[in-house]
């Protein structure tokens, strides 16, 4: 039996990630410090991880190191980051010790002991940045904020690592994703998980600029079925867009939303890009606020990812509709917000 590692486990896709695995028989080894994972996320309907899953950081040597020389881990699934990007924009050194540091201490864990193969999750938002669509992985202009700029270093030291080392590592940028256990409750959640948040609790969603920014939107399920193909196939380093390879704007989803939750009183209402981080004003405050250019460049930023690499070696194309995706989203998380409701 195959022995994997998942950091990040307790979060939205490292949870689904142990789960897939464990229902393929993989022995699993789960791992979170629940910053931001949630034991919400370990319930599955036939099976509960949150007995079996350790408490603690990849930064770590100590455990990481006694983990990594009991088990002999086959593969390893790193997740575990700081994903938010104003989190990241408001600590930047903390971003920088979890999403690089670490990285690289699972790297050097990875590469004493033996791992066949590392899963790194990198990012869509390192492409900030390009003006060339799609964007293939080839192809990168440096990103500017703090948080695709730390995976975007995180996937250098991949890189050097394989190089050096000899060793098989995969780096998967993820394009936006969606899909059961979404966070919807953390003060910036994703777009998707926001506005089923907003319509559940009878408030208008806010959307910064007009809503026709463009996006691309993978489903949970298809990348994790991609999670699992790039340890089958291919050695050394890798870097592989996981994405629909097509587009939805903002409006167009939120509209989804709206007609599926059969929600309709409470329609969008559209604000400046300026205020896009107006929970975090320390952002704006100091000798050097954020330069409203860089917020612009967020919000109505354009992605559409090629996913032609991940079809020609691994043969994986995602499966799952917008409608279908959207509404598995929707089922999910409306029974955590209800839970939220009971549990204040």
């Amino acid at each position: 039996m195959k022995k994997c590692f998942i950091t990040g486990a307790a979060g939205f896709i490292g949870s689904q990630i142990a789960y897939h695995l464990y229902k393929k028989g993989y022995e699993v080894t789960l791992l979170d410090n629940f910053s931001y994972g949630k034991e919400d996320n370990l319930i599955f309907e036939d099976y509960d991880f949150r007995q079996e899953i350790i408490r603690g950081d990849i930064r770590d040597k100590a455990l990481i190191n006694k983990l990594f020389e009991k088990k002999k881990f086959d593969y390893v699934y790193h997740i575990a980051a700081i994903t938010p990007l104003p989190d990241c924009q408001t600590n930047p050194a903390e971003a920088v010790d979890v999403n690089v540091t670490g990285t690289v201490a699972i790297l050097e864990a990875s590469r004493v002991y033996g791992a066949e193969k590392i899963i790194f999750a990198s990012t869509s938002a390192v492409y900030e940045n390009n003006t060339d669509f799609p964007s293939v992985e080839d192809n990168v202009v440096p990103p500017s904020l703090i948080y695709p700029s730390t995976k975007y270093t995180a996937e250098q030291f991949c890189r050097a690592y394989a190089d050096t080392y000899n060793m098989n590592i995969v780096c998967l940028r993820f394009a936006n994703v969606y899909g059961p256990h979404l966070d919807c409750l953390r003060t910036q959640p994703p777009v998707t998980g926001y506005m089923i948040r907003e319509l559940f609790f009878q408030r208008n969603p806010v959307l910064h600029g007009d809503g026709t920014q463009r996006r691309d939107f993978v489903y949970v399920e298809d990348l994790i079925r991609l999670a699992e193909l790039v340890i089958q196939k291919g050695t050394g380093f890798d870097i592989v867009n996981v994405s629909t390879g097509t587009t939805v704007s903002v409006n167009e989803l939120m509209d989804t939303v709206i007609r599926l939750m059969n929600v309709h009183d409470y329609p969008p209402e559209y604000r400046e890009v300026a205020h896009f981080w107006h929970n975090y004003p320390n952002l704006y405050g100091g000798a050097y606020p954020i330069r409203e250019e860089a917020l612009a460049n967020e919000v109505t930023k354009y992605t559409e990812l090629s996913n032609a690499h991940a079809f020609e070696k691994y043969g994986w194309k995602p499966l799952t509709d917008l409608e279908t995706g959207v509404q598995n989203t929707i089922d999910f998380s409306l029974k955590i917000l209800e839970k939220s409701i009971q549990d204040n």
